[in-house]
């Protein structure tokens, strides 16, 4: 949700840097910004000829931002200085964006916002080191935003040009940056497509031709369709993001997003930002090939989220576990809750069951359509279910605030996982629990996961009351054909072929 985009930043934590502007400049210029001009495009002979033959597109009325009702200034969004912490507001940038950042409530940018602006508004390649839910979003898409309003295509423009490029590794996280950014340009008139797999292709391409792409967030797979395809191009890319770059690496991405990039423009006619949880020899080795000079920041996780959130690991059987989990739904205090599993079967025998015995669960993982996961979480996040079951390349983009306890049913093969599905919970302000199982198979994995959490996790048998037999179930319940497991991945191979040249492409 957009109330992670942002971190309020509470005395005591200093934020370092200087605004953007008055320290450690770099014009943006050399390619760096944007790689157009006036005659970057060549005029078709005939009014509605494309240059190469064929009806091309007409160029489209650009969308007008809803004008307010009366003139906004910055004298309506007051915010005090304060020692030690940087405003938005010394930022420099635009007023139609400090309008956005005005209705979303912020007013002091989190550590790495505080760290990185400086840099990144001032056209400097970055790689940076933060989890998820500090703010890193808000990092990279006030910069784009700043850099595309102050740097305006002149002349003629094409369809499926992309100026700002978003790399995400899945697919909720996708349309959870699309969210956030439209909720920053809400009084510009930038437009932010987003390309995943699971989607109607056609419904994409669509919009694609239908109005500018000023900001691309796409899954890899999905977007090298539409390479291949010729309804995306690349060569255009003023400024490229690659987000969770240690998550690309774990899920074998890596090669689809080399692809991409041999795509865009040579790193030192682009700008580059990489984003990674954890900074392994692997992701520097290729932020030292996609990036040009890069500043370094590293925002340490703030005691891995012990702060507002309760762990505790309960000893058990594996025959125990759907028992604890039944009855750990049936106390008062559960709210929401997400139940992590390592494997897609797993989780689709735990939301039977749960379904079974009459409790409201989504399904989220790999193998559901894109249209069902979008619903699931819908659904979750407006109460309609009480449970979502995941895996962790699902839950990696779930940004929902007030969900009352995790559990992680199996625990994490990787630690850093353990942190990111405790992290769903005991966000904006508000406390969380998170309960682990550890039955006989899971031991191996509990050491690594103290060490990483360095707060020496207990582990004690589980209340007695959390032992009692579960109620019998009902039947099972016909799968529709949206329930079932896909044959395919999320998103298809690209298709071979060089883009032609630019002058051949749509117009609009």
């Amino acid at each position: 949700m957009i109330g992670n985009l942002f971190r309020k930043i509470s005395g005591g934590e200093k934020a370092s840097g200087k605004p953007a502007g008055k320290s450690d400049p770099k014009p943006k210029q050399g390619g760096k910004s944007s790689n157009r001009g006036p005659n970057a495009a060549k005029k078709s002979g005939g009014k509605d000829q494309h240059p190469h033959g064929g009806k091309r597109h007409h160029q489209r009325k650009r969308r007008t931002p809803d004008a307010p009702k009366k003139v906004w200034t910055l004298d309506e969004f007051k915010v005090a200085p304060r020692e030690g912490e940087t405003r938005f507001h010394d930022l420099d940038l635009p007023l139609e964006l400090m309008h956005g950042i005005a209705d979303l409530g912020f007013e002091y940018c989190s550590p790495i916002q505080a760290q990185s602006l400086p840099h990144t508004l001032n056209g400097h390649d970055m790689v940076g080191k933060a989890q998820t839910g500090t703010g890193k979003t808000a990092a990279f898409l006030l910069s784009i935003i700043d850099d595309l309003m102050k740097n305006p295509i002149e002349g003629e423009r094409f369809a499926g040009e992309a100026r700002a490029l978003i790399i995400a590794p899945t697919r909720e996280l996708v349309i959870q940056i699309a969210d956030d950014a439209k909720a920053l340009t809400k009084y510009t008139d930038l437009q932010t497509h987003t390309l995943v797999g699971g989607m109607d292709y056609g419904k994409q391409q669509k919009r694609l031709q239908d109005a500018f792409v000023d900001i691309l967030v796409a899954t890899p797979g999905r977007l090298l369709d539409f390479c291949g395809n010729r309804d995306v191009y690349l060569d255009q890319v003023e400024v490229m993001v690659i987000d969770e770059a240690d998550r690309m690496l774990d899920m074998g991405f890596i090669p689809q997003v080399k692809r991409i990039i041999r795509q865009t423009p040579k790193k030192t006619h682009r700008q580059t930002l990489l984003f990674s949880a954890t900074f392994t020899d692997d992701v520097l080795g290729l932020a030292e090939q996609w990036t040009d000079d890069p500043r370094r920041i590293e925002i340490a996780p703030k005691s891995v989220a012990t702060d507002t959130v309760t762990q505790h690991v309960y000893l058990s059987s594996t025959e125990e576990k759907y028992t604890l989990l039944y009855n750990i739904l049936k106390q008062d205090d559960v709210e929401s809750l997400i139940v992590f599993a390592n494997r897609r079967d797993e989780c689709r025998r735990l939301h039977e069951k749960l379904e079974r015995h009459g409790i409201s669960a989504g399904l989220l993982s790999g193998e559901i359509a894109q249209n069902r996961r979008v619903k699931t979480l819908e659904g979750f996040k407006t109460g309609k279910l009480k449970v979502l079951v995941a895996t962790d390349v699902a839950g990696r983009g779930i940004h929902i605030d007030g969900i009352s306890h995790v559990v992680n049913y199996t625990l994490p093969e990787e630690p850093e996982d353990y942190v990111h599905r405790i992290g769903r919970t005991g966000r904006a302000g508000k406390t969380g629990t998170s309960i682990s199982f550890a039955c006989e198979d899971d031991a191996f994995r509990l050491m690594p996961i103290q060490e990483l959490v360095g707060n020496g996790l207990k582990c004690v048998q589980p209340p007695l009351e959390l032992l009692d037999a579960t109620p019998a179930m009902g039947p099972r319940k016909p799968r529709s054909n949206e329930d079932r497991p896909r044959s395919g991945g999320g998103g298809g191979r690209g298709r071979s072929g060089r883009h032609s040249s630019r002058d051949s492409r749509p117009r609009r």
